[in-house]
């Protein structure tokens, strides 16, 4: 049995689980998430413990079985606590700005980056290259964090570029002269 399959997700205070129709909806302070039920899967609510459970044991199956639990409590630690990601540009004049709901970004290009956040995703500009987005979806912030840092990918000679906080670059060695 998957060991994290059979972990049970406990509900905070103040969050709500509801099976649906096949949709699970996960409510809290921060605001409410549904996804499909992945099938041949059940979902047992007890008070404040949710477990997932597998109806058979074919190979599919056993490999969801620790995918809906983590997604389960994604979905819960989204709705109490929310996810952050900060990102890091770094260039001589590459920097980013708010502009309602799009971010702004020069990135050395001859022109501007629009880039337009998407719904349930918030973002704050600390300074003009230390850019933080948040949402309570986690699979969104990450694809939205992806998508930023593809806009100019960290160069792996010069090190410039955007990039995640905190990731470690490896600086290649350019071209020897003699």
């Amino acid at each position: 049995m998957s060991r994290i399959g059979r972990k049970p997700v406990i509900l905070p205070q103040g969050t709500k689980l509801e099976l649906k129709d096949g949709e699970i909806i996960v409510s809290g302070p921060k605001g409410s998430l549904r996804r499909p039920s992945l099938e041949g899967l059940a979902i047992d609510i007890d008070g404040n413990t949710v477990v997932v459970r597998r109806n058979s044991e074919d190979k599919k199956t056993k490999g969801l079985h620790g995918l809906m639990r983590t997604l389960i409590a994604n979905m819960v630690d989204g709705v109490y606590k929310g996810f952050e990601r900060k990102l890091e540009i770094v260039g001589i004049g590459y920097r980013s700005e708010l502009q309602g709901d799009n971010i702004v970004f020069y990135l050395g290009y001859s022109h501007p980056i629009t880039f337009p956040l998407p719904a349930g995703i918030s973002a704050q500009v600390e300074k003009q290259t230390l850019l933080t987005i948040k949402g309570i979806d986690k699979e969104l912030l990450g694809q939205t964090a992806a998508k930023i840092r593809a806009l100019r990918k960290p160069d792996v000679y010069k090190n410039k570029g955007v990039k995640y906080a905190g990731e470690a670059l490896r600086k290649k060695a350019g071209k020897s002269g003699k």
